[in-house]
């Protein structure tokens, strides 16, 4: 019994670390390219294609385009699942959990669910 308890916990314990996220600063996103982390970032521009493929929509950390810091990515889909309006986080600060990937050499999240961005 004491056996099966410690290999659970065990199990359990990287289980945790595996899904644990680093946070990290806006100015360290390209440090970080293929890390999952969180992030934190005032939403400097917002654009939505709505009659684009997918249909995108693009928040703009830390500067408007094209200088900004990271590009959060929410595809059409997935903005349905929002039960808030995504246009309310411009010019605000949010926090992104996700995998930093490059896109045009320029780093990026692409938002699976919208429990991986919380409005500070």
């Amino acid at each position: 019994m004491m056996k099966k308890t410690g290999l659970t916990l065990v199990i359990l314990f990287v289980a945790a670390i595996s899904f644990a996220q680093t946070s990290i600063k806006l100015d360290e996103v390209t440090k970080h390219t293929g890390d999952s982390v969180t992030v934190c970032g005032k939403v400097s521009d917002l654009r939505y294609f709505e009659n684009s493929n997918k249909q995108p929509t693009f928040l703009n950390i830390g500067d408007k385009y094209p200088n900004q810091q990271l590009t959060v990515v929410i595809w059409g889909e997935t903005r349905k699942l929002f039960t808030s309006n995504v246009e309310e986080m411009k010019g605000k600060e949010i926090c992104i959990t996700g995998r930093i990937i490059l896109y045009k050499e320029k780093p990026e999240i692409v938002i699976d669910n919208p429990g991986q961005i919380v409005i500070q």
